[in-house]
């Protein structure tokens, strides 16, 4: 549902969204005998839960929620979605938050964010929280500090929680919520690739 419309994503749920991932990984470990797991934003819970069910050699969550910044219970989400489909995203202008002023110019987001959809993260989020101290291979979380969207307090409360021994975070300053695309993206996949060199070197 994502990437594609609005309507998509409203008829999705977080057990597409999870097979999804388990469908990619068997793609992956056809031409591979190593797979990572790297997500970024809701693809980074996704990344981090489905590390407790796939034989995968590390995970990377970037700017990843462990909760809603505006946690409504479930039910009162489930009703709202009867009477309305769905709600504005921000009243900001499209490029708020961005560091790279031509970044976001190709990236794909939706103007608005179906309600259904909200319950079903939070419901994949309720997953996360449980699943994170079975997390026990190789974790590296990515967040900005100046992430507006998902703020960064949620990956000091992800990392105490995950139970690998090798965990690390990365503070990064100069970009916002999506930053593999934003300006400090080299930094980004600079750290990604050391953390996946590092990790196989020792095994």
């Amino acid at each position: 549902g994502h990437a594609t419309r609005p309507d998509d994503m409203h008829r999705s749920n977080y057990e597409d969204w999870m097979g999804s991932v388990e469908d990619a990984y068997h793609l992956l470990k056809g031409s591979t005998a190593h797979v990572y797991l790297v997500g970024l934003s809701m693809g980074g819970a996704l990344a981090l839960l489905m590390s407790t069910r796939l034989d995968v050699r590390g995970v990377v969550a970037i700017s990843t929620p462990i909760a809603l910044l505006k946690d409504y219970p479930l039910w009162l989400i489930r009703l709202l979605a009867v009477f309305r489909h769905y709600l504005p995203k921000s009243n900001d202008a499209p490029d708020t938050g961005w560091h790279d002023p031509n970044a976001w110019k190709d990236h794909v987001s939706y103007p608005q964010n179906p309600i259904r959809s909200v319950g079903q993260l939070k419901e994949l989020l309720t997953r996360l929280r449980s699943a994170l101290p079975l997390v026990k291979v190789p974790t590296l979380l990515i967040h900005s500090r100046d992430d507006t969207y998902v703020l960064p307090e949620n990956m000091t409360r992800i990392h105490a929680a995950v139970g690998s021994a090798d965990k690390r975070m990365l503070w990064i300053t100069g970009s916002g919520h999506v930053v593999p695309r934003d300006a400090a993206r080299a930094q980004v996949f600079a750290a990604v690739y050391d953390f996946i060199q590092q990790v196989d070197s020792k095994a």
